[in-house]
């Protein structure tokens, strides 16, 4: 069971990870690794969507009549996938091109993995998974 403990570290290493981002903009002076923090928040939406269509949505959605979902949440799991490695992937693209130093994607990277690390942890702790859609 989680505690207060778990809180606490998970919410650290959260703000350590977007430190990291915003500090890789600010001590070179090049705030395009910014753009890494929208993958952040754009990798939770497609699993948050393909979890509604999938549970049958009370009835009203047009796949509710289907008894197969396990499409529906792979194809959720897939794009989430996207976002997750062009959190990775940009900064490294944005460095190659010498848009960033290396210095920068290195504290981008570092970031990332915290803010994916505090993302992993919290659905360990705090989310009660269902075991029909795992089998």
């Amino acid at each position: 069971m989680a505690g207060m403990k778990t809180i606490i570290f998970l919410s650290f290493l959260l703000a350590s990870g977007i430190l990291l981002v915003i500090l890789s903009c600010a001590l070179y002076g090049n705030w395009l690794p910014l753009l890494v923090v929208l993958t952040y928040v754009l990798a939770a939406i497609p699993n948050m969507i393909c979890k509604r269509i999938a549970s049958g949505g009370g009835g009203r959605d047009i796949w509710s009549d289907s008894s197969d979902f396990r499409g529906v949440l792979e194809t959720g799991y897939f794009i989430t996938s996207f976002f997750v490695v062009s959190g990775f992937g940009l900064p490294a693209m944005l460095a190659h091109a010498g848009k960033i130093t290396m210095q920068a994607m290195i504290m981008s990277f570092s970031g990332g993995l915290m803010v994916y690390g505090t993302i992993l942890g919290y659905v360990h702790f705090f989310v009660e998974r269902e075991d029909e859609l795992y089998i």
